[in-house]
Order: structure tokens, then sequence, then C-alpha cells
């Protein structure tokens, strides 16, 4: 079995371009540390450390629809909906396997596992 480093995604609302088209199928590679390490330098990171996620995302992915080149410009203008979902995707991607939890339903008692990574925290985000 190999290793995989490339994963697609289908945008909940998708990137709209220059010419009107619409791109919601996409490939996020895996991240390095490299991609993780030099945005830090960058002088926008420095003074608003929450333009990481732009260029982290800028980075990692290397297709979005029919645009194979993706910086900085394109990630600014996703929709929020789409930036959310990405920023899940990198750390379901990177982080690898949730905690998988089993547990029992109160009402029909079905056992099942639960994968905890896709719980929401205690702030509901």
């Amino acid at each position: 079995m190999a290793f995989q480093t490339e994963y697609e995604f289908i945008l909940p609302k998708g990137f709209v371009d220059e010419e009107g088209t619409l791109h919601k199928r996409g490939v996020m590679r895996l991240a390095t540390a490299a991609d993780e390490i030099l945005p830090m330098r960058d002088p926008r990171v420095q003074s608003n450390p929450g333009y990481l996620t732009i260029i982290l995302l800028s980075r990692v992915i290397t297709r979005l629809g029919d645009l194979t080149m993706i910086d900085t410009r394109t990630v600014e203008k996703f929709f929020t909906a789409d930036l959310a979902f990405l920023q899940n995707f990198y750390r379901q991607i990177n982080e690898g396997e949730g905690v998988q939890v089993k547990t029992v339903c109160p009402k029909c008692d079905h056992e099942h596992e639960v994968d905890m990574a896709f719980l929401p925290g205690p702030s509901g985000a």
C-alpha cells in the first residue's frame, strides 16, 4: 500500500474566478515542516497571525478546479465557509486519525465508535 500524500476535496460553496467559473473540486497535499515554519517569517503573519492560515493553504492546495496555481490572493477570496472547511480538512489530513471512542446509544443500546476529531469543542468550533 502506497503512502498517500495528496487528498481530494469538494468545497461547500466554491471559488468563483475572474471569468465567473465556479471551482469546487480540489487537491491538498500533506504539509511539510517548511510549510508551517517558513510563513512565520512573512511580515503579513508577523503583523497579523491570522494570516498564517492564508499562506499555509496557498502552499498546500495544489489544484482547485482548472486552477493549478493557488496563491494567497486566491485564498483571500474564498468564502468563509470554504475557508473553515479547508482549515478542518488541513487538520484532518495532517494530524492523522482522530481518537475513536466506543459508545452506546442511550435509546437503542446499539454500540458504535465515534471519531472525536469531528466533535465540536467547548466553544462550538
